[in-house]
């Protein structure tokens, strides 16, 4: 078992190093790249995990942290636009009105269809 720590541990210091000799001097955060490289050779496990948990710069497609923005407060208060009007003007009533009128017209519309389709259908079935 202390065998199989000892590989885990090396494993990790080896990922590190590779990980912090990869990075450019950008992507390394709060101290430069030789002194990571020195606390992960120094300390491999604890340095190691200090390296992933504050040293390394995440992208956007890494791990996201979220982290508190102070709230900017306006220069001067903002003007608001008044709200656009509506543009179905039309009050309740007028719109009932025309669906109503709508539903008549399918159902009229149904009606006629029906009725070419039965005249349709007798002289067929007569001849």
């Amino acid at each position: 078992m202390p065998f199989l720590f000892s590989l885990l541990i090396i494993a990790l210091m080896v990922g590190a190093l590779i990980d912090i000799i990869t990075r450019d001097d950008g992507q390394v955060k709060h101290l430069p790249k030789t002194v990571w490289l020195i606390i992960v050779i120094l300390l491999p496990l604890v340095g190691s995990l200090l390296w992933f948990a504050l040293g390394r710069e995440y992208g956007e497609g890494g791990v996201a942290i979220p982290r508190m923005r102070r709230a900017e407060r306006p220069a001067a208060p903002t003007v608001t636009a008044p709200p656009s009007r509506p543009r179905d003007t039309r009050t309740t009533e007028q719109q009932i009105a025309d669906l109503d009128r709508e539903i008549e017209e399918w159902r009229l519309r149904e009606e006629l269809e029906k009725r070419r389709r039965d005249d349709g259908d007798a002289p067929a079935a007569g001849a």
